[in-house]
């Protein structure tokens, strides 16, 4: 590098992932470990805010990294590979989200089954418990766009021209995505104001 050049960290970023992409499509052993332990964590986490449960986001991993598998060829470098991954996960949840649109009632435990613990649980605790519920309840009747948005940005905390990059949408778009998650969100959950 000529001196007085200073590094370039996304064109670095980008020459590693083509690097990476290079050796999984050329077969070479341990390669796409590689790739999946560098992103499992975070494509699992969008997978299970998306999905609902454990099980469904295990699913969906495996399905995420499978269908990563057969199209890495076609990635080009455009973008990061982990926005190039996230955007298939994304087109994946959402896919399966459409697929049981209207199927909005899901069963859940009741927080008293364990009598046991449940004796021993505090209010404070109970309380909570029924405030993440509510939430998830409320983020699963979003509609599926101001879901995807609502969770890239506020929840894995991407930038609004990175949402915009993964969904394929406009930089504005995201945001009103956004702002209108957080407004729907704000009235299923009543008296409680979600933060944003």
């Amino acid at each position: 590098m000529p001196t007085g050049m200073p590094s370039n960290r996304s064109e670095d970023i980008r020459l590693a992932d083509s690097m990476l992409v290079a050796r999984c499509v050329g077969g070479e052993s341990g390669a796409f470990k590689e790739l999946y332990d560098a992103h499992a964590t975070r494509l699992y986490n969008l997978a299970y805010r998306m999905g609902g449960s454990e099980a469904e986001a295990e699913d969906l991993l495996q399905e995420i990294f499978l269908h990563a598998y057969r199209k890495l060829s076609s990635f080009k470098g455009e973008s990061t590979l982990g926005t190039w991954l996230y955007r298939l996960a994304m087109n994946l949840c959402l896919d399966r989200l459409r697929s049981r649109q209207g199927k909005t009632d899901r069963a859940t435990v009741p927080l008293d089954d364990d009598h046991g613990e449940a004796g021993r649980t505090t209010v404070r605790q109970i309380d909570a418990s029924v405030l993440r519920l509510d939430l998830e309840r409320a983020i699963e009747q979003l509609p599926a766009s101001y879901k995807a948005a609502f969770l890239l940005h506020d929840v894995e905390g991407f930038e609004h021209h990175e949402v915009g990059e993964m969904l394929g949408i406009a930089e504005g778009t995201s945001k009103s995505l956004v702002h209108k998650a957080r407004l729907r969100l704000r009235t299923l959950l009543g008296g409680v104001t979600a933060k944003g």
